[in-house]
């Protein structure tokens, strides 16, 4: 398998980068001093807070909290992402939530509030989650831990891995709402359906 990597990094290091960015955080060489599984939920939250940036900075406050088609607005995705990685290391450290992380979870479909406040708490969250990947970094993988009101069996190595996929899935769902958001400014009146 480690042959099959380098050759695929090699190959990696070898395809053109769009103008004007980078390879993904995963293929940057970074953070090598950091165990492989909690470096690439680090790079996964990374990426997610690199492309919502590209594809959700130009959003205007409107567009931050309309729900075109019905999809959920951007502004969801980044307050769900903010508040599961805040819920997973909690689960990580073998606490239960607490009413605020509860409340919080109520209300991250909520409407329209401070659009640059959501922005700098998803960074914010993104850096404390980084933060705690780095401190977990001797923590035995196959650790149990219980997640949820009911307690589900899961390991740390399989919580950080879902903390990963979750954001991803998140992330991707908002950028693909930006992008539409974006496209529906050159055709007025499709997607009217607003939050």
């Amino acid at each position: 398998m480690t042959g099959s990597s380098d050759a695929a990094a090699r190959q990696a290091q070898r395809q053109p980068v769009p103008a004007g960015r980078e390879p993904e955080p995963w293929l940057r060489g970074t953070l090598t001093a950091i165990p492989p599984v909690q470096r690439a939920v680090i790079h996964a939250l990374e990426l997610a807070g690199e492309d919502l940036r590209l594809w959700g900075g130009s959003l205007t406050a409107e567009e931050f909290y309309r729900r075109p088609y019905g999809l959920p607005p951007v502004s969801f995705h980044l307050r769900h992402i903010s508040g599961s990685l805040d819920r997973f290391f909690t689960y990580a450290q073998g606490a239960a939530l607490s009413a605020v992380q509860l409340a919080a979870l109520a209300g991250e479909m909520d409407g329209p509030g401070e659009q640059e406040a959501a922005l700098d708490e998803f960074q914010a969250s993104l850096r404390r989650a980084a933060e705690y990947l780095r401190e977990s970094a001797g923590r035995d993988l196959s650790e149990p831990v219980k997640i949820g009101r009911k307690e589900l069996p899961s390991t740390l190595g399989g919580l950080l891995v879902h903390a990963a996929d979750h954001t991803q899935r998140h992330a991707g769902q908002a950028v693909t709402t930006a992008k539409l958001l974006l496209a529906m400014r050159s055709a007025p009146g499709i997607g009217t359906t607003k939050y």
